[in-house]
């Protein structure tokens, strides 16, 4: 399939990835992409950048080197109510917000507690992309939570680097399965990501497509062949949340 975008990077400024912004752009320009989503970790996570890099964001251009940047942020869930880590004054200067669970953040727990942490970033009205929802670390009642996605108009990630051996999450791929299943059934788009924490790992998706093709999922409801389709339902899922802002 056509890759257009990739919604899940990582630069310097995470703590633990190993190139620059401009790294990453012109590894994104040299593999055809028209949208790359710089999403650096939120502060909880060891090493990464504090509140006011994300409120900076806004200096830098968004069209460099030929293709559309979005300055994002992955923020972490940080109890099990699904409270995240940087406040919302700092979140809205953000043009994509990714949440996810890691273990620096929030100790794994029972699979009630994992799915209401979840629930809680479903809630959020500034989540757009449930970020690595495959990790088997965390347990999850997954159909109660893809059933709620659909509700709150937000984005299911399927997490290429998830699916690496040198990943520390467990069974993404075999998960992987369940949710792509349950988004064709409830028709809760999918965006693959890369994850990427270098620049030779952007754009690349090879996992996260054999099993999108594996699963025979709806090309209508996978996001990585189109700009206008993602930012479509990007903006359905805002929508939704701002009427929750009243």
């Amino acid at each position: 399939m056509r890759i257009e975008l990739d919604t899940h990077t990582h630069t310097l400024a995470s703590g633990h990835a190993y190139n620059t912004i401009n790294e990453m752009i012109q590894a994104a320009a040299d593999r055809n992409l028209k949208l790359l989503a710089i999403t650096e970790h939120a502060p909880a996570m060891p090493g990464s950048c504090g509140d006011f890099y994300f409120y900076n964001l806004k200096i830098l251009p968004r069209f460099q080197k030929g293709i559309e940047v979005m300055f994002g942020v992955e923020l972490n869930v940080m109890d099990y109510e699904g409270h995240v880590d940087l406040p919302e004054r700092y979140i809205s200067c953000t043009d994509l917000r990714i949440a996810s669970l890691h273990p620096p953040c929030l100790k794994p727990g029972t699979m009630a507690e994992n799915t209401k942490a979840m629930m809680g970033i479903i809630h959020n009205p500034y989540v757009d992309i449930l970020g690595h929802p495959d990790d088997g670390r965390y347990p999850l009642d997954y159909e109660p939570i893809i059933a709620e996605a659909k509700k709150y108009g937000k984005i299911v990630e399927l997490n290429n680097n998830s699916m690496s051996p040198l990943n520390s999450r467990t069974h993404a791929r075999e998960n992987d399965l369940i949710l792509l299943e349950l988004c064709k059934k409830y028709e809760v788009p999918v965006v693959m990501g890369s994850d990427s924490h270098a620049d030779f790992m952007v754009g690349v998706l090879d996992q996260a497509v054999k099993v999108t093709e594996e699963a025979d999922f709806p090309q209508e409801l996978l996001l990585n062949d189109s700009v206008e389709k993602f930012k479509h339902f990007l903006e359905l899922g805002r929508a939704i949340g701002a009427k929750q802002l009243g």
